[in-house]
């Protein structure tokens, strides 16, 4: 008896710490993902504002295209110049993944 009561124990210690694995590699993945999608629509602004993709959108209208076609949403876009700034969100298990992306001319 006492060995069913050690081995239930065992089994229930193991599948808590595979949730919670689980749960932590779900929110590694959100955070990639949503990392890539500012990347993404970070350069897709910056490529708007400098020429390189023709199209009569503003450059933050594309950037906002590009990061919901990734999953995300575009929470803040600033360009100046041929630089674009774009912070987007994506949620994960109630959770939001924030991610801030830059793309253009180096500084200096």
């Amino acid at each position: 008896m006492a060995g069913t009561a050690l081995a239930a124990g065992i089994m229930t210690v193991a599948a808590t710490l595979s949730l919670g694995l689980a749960a932590v590699g779900g929110a590694a993945v959100t955070a990639q993902r949503t990392a890539g999608a500012a990347d993404a629509a970070a350069l897709a602004a910056a490529d708007a504002a400098s020429g390189a993709v023709i199209t009569d959108e503003d450059p933050c209208v594309l950037a906002a295209r590009v990061a919901i076609a990734s999953g995300a949403t575009v929470a803040a876009c600033t360009v100046r110049g041929l630089t674009a700034t774009v912070e987007v969100h994506s949620a994960y298990a109630g959770l939001v993944a924030v991610s801030r992306a830059r793309a253009g001319q180096p500084e200096g």
